[in-house]
């Protein structure tokens, strides 16, 4: 599976699981809410480990990238409410910033 598939999916599986249980928690939505939380946050899990990098360490710094802007994405398909300025200016900092970790030279 390609990294940033992987990225993706995960970011989505890990807001959905925690949405899941800010549902129950904060919402006042049923505690079934949380079954396919629970399986969601697994899918995540699984998912940072099919990245392609030798440290997970590296492999989760950069995944923090990934997972702002997808958080962003999240606010505004989801919860209706559209990022302003500064959190796209926000986000896309920390896109470059994980790519500076994942793709930069080692060595």
């Amino acid at each position: 599976m390609p990294t940033i598939a992987a990225y993706i999916g995960a970011a989505f599986a890990e807001i959905a699981g925690c949405f899941a249980f800010w549902a129950w928690a904060r919402l006042g939505k049923s505690a079934l809410w949380l079954l396919p939380g629970m399986v969601a946050l697994a899918l995540f899990a699984w998912l940072l480990t099919r990245v392609d990098s030798e440290a997970a360490g590296r492999a989760y710094a950069a995944y923090g990238g990934v997972y702002i802007a997808a958080s962003l994405l999240w606010l505004w398909l989801v919860e209706g409410l559209r990022p302003d300025r500064w959190d796209l200016a926000g986000s896309t900092l920390c896109l470059i910033g994980a790519g500076l970790i994942l793709f930069g030279p080692r060595g």
